[in-house]
């Protein structure tokens, strides 16, 4: 669980990074807030494509220690794994496009956080909910899936550690990026 939050952690700092934010440990924004059109200009197609390819390495990172985490906390039998790892892997996959959107979304509001006008905020804040909602729609899709191929106790033990670790990743990554501003 270490390794997997330590790959949060540098997630966190590369969307920061590559998208030009950051706060202090109080919360305060730093870099001044948007970049100006120079600072934009000297960004290169090359250097946000380094970016993506560095968030998508840190992604499978993510997803790998994860599986690592369930493979120590949820014991299989060799037949349980046989039927179980098939079934988590294509909710996984499924679950990577819900996540390219969250990360999409983050993007987007890194982008304009400074500017973010209340319309712009409450579309923001539809799709994020409705996120939220698809990622619930999915746990419950798959649930009979996993409850299909292991015991009660078991699928209840893998729903509680894919819960867990994913929560400790919402969490660090909502830490990490500032809160709208109100106007005054």
């Amino acid at each position: 669980m270490k390794r997997l939050l330590i790959a949060v952690m540098v997630l966190a700092a590369v969307l920061a990074a590559g998208w030009g934010w950051a706060t202090t440990q109080n919360g305060e924004r730093q870099n001044g807030g948007t970049q100006n059109s120079a600072a934009q200009g000297q960004r290169t197609k090359a250097s946000k494509d380094e970016d993506a390819r560095d968030i998508a390495i840190l992604r499978k990172d993510i997803r790998n220690q994860k599986r690592q985490v369930i493979e120590t906390k949820v014991p299989l039998t060799n037949e349980e794994a046989e039927k179980f790892w098939p079934v988590y892997d294509q909710y996984t996959a499924d679950l990577v496009e819900l996540n390219n959107v969250k990360y999409e979304l983050i993007k987007s509001y890194t982008e304009s956080y400074d500017t973010m006008t209340d319309a712009q905020a409450d579309e923001w804040s539809a799709r994020m909910l409705k996120l939220d909602a698809d990622v619930a729609a999915l746990r419950q899709k798959y649930w009979p899936r996993f409850r299909s191929v292991l015991p009660g106790r078991k699928t209840a033990l893998y729903e509680q550690v894919e819960r867990r670790t994913q929560m400790v990743i919402d969490a660090h990554l909502a830490s990490e990026f500032p809160l709208v501003q109100s106007q005054r």
